[in-house]
């Protein structure tokens, strides 16, 4: 018997420590969010503070409760790529007539404001007209060229361009510190972007309009690269470089390469270097770091380097990695291979750092700074790993482009077959391929980096000259990894442009009185549920009312532990499932006061009510969410939020409703209890 009740008692304890560890998180997040914004006018104050809560701010912010846009204030955007501009760009220009031009401008009356597949409303049009796609089109890479290798041509160019679409987008909004950005594709030509505390709506249009620049540039992974990193630290501490100023760097980092062992885990190997000077200007230039602690040496260092200090250098021969500014640039090898890496959460900081109008002036002319667009994380396949835990390579390239995207007229993705790995074939006009050639010739054995907006994508080397515009491109980790390459290398080469089709943007004090006006209507509905349930139905009321609250803190709970996201809609949905769990008990209290009217004990009621009533809540909990499923599976945006929180909410109702509250009741028959009052009339 204390076995039962002791079980019972878990059933009713155990969701509640469940509920509180999933929101912990949410609760953890604001307080820190509340301690970050207190020191973010101070640049040195949040930089140690990210240093000592930066962990513990990413890992709650992960597991938070996510706040839709209707709550949150932002931007909703949905885009369309004009396929059928593409399907005319891909037409020969000199085989285009009158009839085509026809066949264009109905396809585009028949698709213009609906869902309709443009290219299979093209096609059906161009085949009702008699004519022939081989007219117009070609397909490079196949000796058979019919008419459905066209279609596979353009199916292929059309998927390509809105997924073009979608990374080119994703990289640039990533250039921004927006959280939490969702975007997705809709349809077969559309993409919805749902962008969180947009201040800037302007500039959010214009970097979404914009035209995507692809870009073939030598990779330049040399000693003036990490002079020009070094030469920035200079600009940032006022010390604009000069002819006479140039070394300096080298000299700086030579007397400081010591202490950074200490500070910044520089290789016992190197950091000896600045002991092996005898001579008295090196004693002069001792060790400025000499007595201070690990957290002030490092704070020094990275303050007398802000820009080296987040780009770390390792090579082949140094027994851990270092920051650029600790290097002896003095002995360094004039062409010595490295790499070099930022972490994910200094990218923006590195960025804007280089777009300073006094950094430019200081670096080379012919030299760009850029990072990668593919982190080199480790981790599960599928898992999800922050940003601030990524790790991004910074590549050297020149500034002037050998090769722009505009030549490329294919690329896709494939196996090499005989290592089986994935590969990226490419093909290049006759322009394209003629100066691919020269370029290839003369850069056998060096690197040529794909940039696209500004980010690197990949940068193979270069095995042997390419006299006729094929290429292969090897070296992808995945087929993922290979089709996004491919997706990048077209986005020269696809005329699609991208327009704005509708436009959203919900501004925080709109958001703030949304949150205001959900917590009300729910609070002020769950009052009258609760106070109904108490007057009328007494104890069993007060049973039923533990129930419900516990129904709404597990829904929101649930949100939080999947990862979800709480809009407007949603919490409509959590008020809904709250009244379909109460209705849940009063079929379940109406059957108990039958049964006890019928002159049954309080035990036999209890069992009869919960047993009888059972049918009747599974159909209408079941058909609710039979209602829900279709509404999350093909609804989008704010109707997915009001789909998830009712179905969630109707799940654990059967639980709330029907096992919490029968273990309620059990408790009290097993504790004495001959009657309870659940508002049965008294007989005379």
């Amino acid at each position: 018997m204390k076995q039962n009740k002791l079980g019972k008692y878990l059933l009713i304890i155990l969701p509640i420590l469940a509920a509180a560890y999933l929101m912990w998180p949410t609760y953890r997040f604001y307080q820190l969010d509340k301690q970050r914004s207190e020191v973010s006018a101070d640049s040195a104050a949040l930089e140690q503070w990210d240093a000592d809560n930066g962990e513990a701010y990413n890992k709650a912010r992960a597991g938070r409760i996510k706040l839709g846009l209707d709550l949150r204030g932002g931007m909703y955007v949905t885009l369309e790529v004009d396929i059928l501009k593409l399907i005319d760009e891909s037409a020969d220009p000199a085989s285009k007539d009158d009839e085509f031009t026809k066949i264009v401008e109905k396809t585009r009356a028949e698709t213009m404001n609906t869902d309709l597949d443009v290219l299979d409303t093209f096609i059906k049009n161009f085949k009702s007209s008699g004519k022939s796609l081989l007219q117009y089109f070609t397909v490079t890479g196949t000796q058979d060229v019919t008419e459905q290798a066209v279609i596979e041509k353009l199916k292929r160019d059309a998927d390509g361009a809105v997924d073009q679409a979608m990374e080119v987008l994703r990289q640039r909004i990533n250039k921004y510190s927006l959280s939490d950005v969702n975007i997705q594709k809709q349809g077969a030509r559309r993409v919805l972007i749902e962008l969180p505390d947009v201040k800037d709506e302007k500039e959010i249009r214009q970097l979404i309009q914009t035209t995507a620049r692809l870009e073939f540039k030598r990779v330049l992974m040399n000693k003036d690269l990490l002079t020009a990193i070094q030469m920035v630290d200079n600009v940032m501490r006022g010390k604009m470089p000069t002819e006479d100023t140039v070394a300096a760097p080298a000299a700086d980092t030579t007397k400081n390469a010591k202490d950074t062992a200490k500070t910044a885990q520089v290789a016992k190997a190197d950091s000896a270097k600045a002991d092996t000077t005898k001579t008295d200007s090196a004693k002069k230039n001792k060790d400025p770091y000499a007595g201070l602690s690990q957290e002030e040496a490092s704070r020094r260092f990275r303050a007398d380097h802000p820009f080296s200090s987040m780009i770390i250098f390792n090579a082949e021969g140094v027994k851990q990695p270092m920051p650029v500014g600790a290097i002896d640039l003095s002995v360094f090898p004039e062409n010595a291979p490295f790499v070099l890496y930022v972490s994910g959460k200094d990218i923006n900081r590195i960025t804007s750092i280089l777009e300073r109008n006094d950094v430019r002036k200081a670096m080379p002319a012919d030299l760009d700074i850029q990072i990668s667009a593919k982190s080199e994380q480790n981790g599960q396949k599928g898992a999800v790993v922050p940003l601030d835990q990524q790790i991004f390579q910074v590549y050297g390239v020149a500034h002037e482009a050998e090769l722009t995207g505009d030549v490329i007229t294919e690329a896709w993705p494939t196996f090499d077959p005989t290592t089986n790995q994935p590969v990226v074939n490419m093909e290049m006009s006759t322009e394209g391929a003629e100066k691919w050639a020269q370029i290839t010739g003369r850069n056998i054995k060096k690197r040529i980096a794909v940039v696209l907006d500004g980010r690197v994508y990949t940068a193979p080397t270069v095995e042997n000259k390419i006299p006729n515009g094929s290429s292969r491109i090897s070296g992808m980790a995945n087929t993922e990894e290979a089709t996004i390459l491919a997706v990048v290398l077209k986005a020269g080469a696809l005329k699609a442009p991208v327009t704005i089709i509708e436009e959203r943007v919900v501004g925080p004090s709109l958001g703030e009185d949304s949150i205001r006006s959900g917590i009300m209507s729910t609070a002020i509905s769950m009052a009258f549920i609760i106070l109904f349930m108490l007057m009328y139905y007494s104890w069993g009321g007060g049973f039923a009312d533990m129930a419900l609250l516990m129904n709404v803190l597990l829904t929101v709970a649930a949100l939080a532990g999947f990862g979800g996201t709480l809009t407007l809609p949603g919490i409509a949905g959590i008020i809904l499932s709250t009244a379909m769990a109460v209705d849940a008990n009063i079929l379940i209290f109406e059957r108990m006061r039958e049964e006890m009217k019928a002159g049954r004990n309080l035990k036999s009621a209890l069992e009869q009510g919960y047993s009888k009533a059972w049918s009747a809540i599974i159909d209408s909990n079941l058909t609710n969410m039979l209602a829900a499923i279709p509404l999350l599976v093909w609804g989008t945006g704010p109707i997915q939020g009001f789909a998830v929180t009712l179905l969630v909410g109707t799940i654990l109702t059967l639980f709330t409703a029907v096992l919490l509250t029968r273990s309620m009741f059990e408790l009290v028959v097993s504790s004495g209890a001959v009657s309870i009052n659940i508002g049965q009339r008294k007989v005379a």
